[in-house]
């Protein structure tokens, strides 16, 4: 545990990790960020298993030499429940990663009807499957594998016009209506998702409770590296992007709002 001014680097394959860094930053202000985006790789589920497995773990190796991070968050949830246990024997630094919310999602149903909304890679794992024989408490767990929602979403923040139709396609199949009960509850099991939430909202047939695990992954960074220095105030955070390429201007000023300097 420390308090001094520790280095948090936050991984993603794209810009989906934003939203688990902006949960980040108000819990531990006095940090130095990097926020890093594999766009040379993205989108994940292009890549087979062994293909993403080898990526991360070289990327990372370069991240962690490069930056010195205290601590590592996999802020993805195809290349956690895929590379984390490998990472974590790699490396020394520690690591959090992000795995599906469907302990929660399914505490909380009151239809006991649960959809889990991922990228195609992380619907089809073994280990989100687990997670749903472990945790499911008796719910009718859908899994819905999206293959274009995070490439919307990055459409979306670089400032590209998105059709709400093309949203609705994409999670369409995770409303569903059984015996006279709607789903209630959908997990958000990729973090570009919540990017989408005004789009979600906008389309969805009926209302659902959208679960975002960035929460509890930002009080576990605070479990593992203690809390803030007292008065401490936010600095912008660095973003780098394994292309080298320099982003738009419109991604530059949406990067802005999350506190990111390129």
């Amino acid at each position: 545990m420390t308090s001094q001014s520790p280095t948090i680097l936050v991984f993603d394959s794209g810009l989906g990790g934003l939203t688990v860094f902006r949960e980040i930053v108000p819990l531990r202000p006095d940090a130095r960020f990097v926020y890093a985006a594999d766009d040379a790789g993205f989108p994940y589920g292009r890549l087979s298993e062994s293909e993403l497995s080898d990526r991360v773990v070289s990327v990372m190796g370069s991240l962690i030499d490069a930056h010195r991070p205290d601590l590592v968050v996999i802020a993805c949830n195809t290349a956690s429940t895929l590379v984390l246990t490998r990472l974590r024997e790699r490396f020394s630094v520690p690591f959090v990663g992000t795995v599906p919310a469907i302990k929660p999602a399914c505490a909380a149903s009151q239809t006991r009807l649960v959809s889990v909304l991922g990228t195609e890679a992380t619907v089809t794992r073994e280990y989100t499957r687990k997670l749903i024989a472990d945790f499911g408490q008796g719910c009718d767990v859908t899994l819905v594998g999206s293959r274009r929602l995070a490439v919307l979403a990055e459409a979306l923040l670089r400032g590209e016009m998105v059709d709400d139709a093309d949203i609705f396609d994409e999670i369409a199949p995770c409303f569903v209506e059984r015996d006279g009960l709607r789903t209630d509850t959908v997990v958000m099991a990729c973090t570009h998702y919540p990017l989408l939430d005004a789009q979600f909202a906008r389309v969805a047939p009926w209302p659902v409770t959208l679960v975002d695990p960035a929460p509890a992954i930002a009080r576990r960074v605070v479990d593992l590296l203690g809390p803030s220095k007292p008065g401490a105030a936010p600095e912008a955070g660095r973003m780098v992007f394994t292309s080298a390429q320099p982003p738009s201007s419109e991604l530059a000023q949406a990067l802005h709002k999350f506190q990111l300097l390129c």
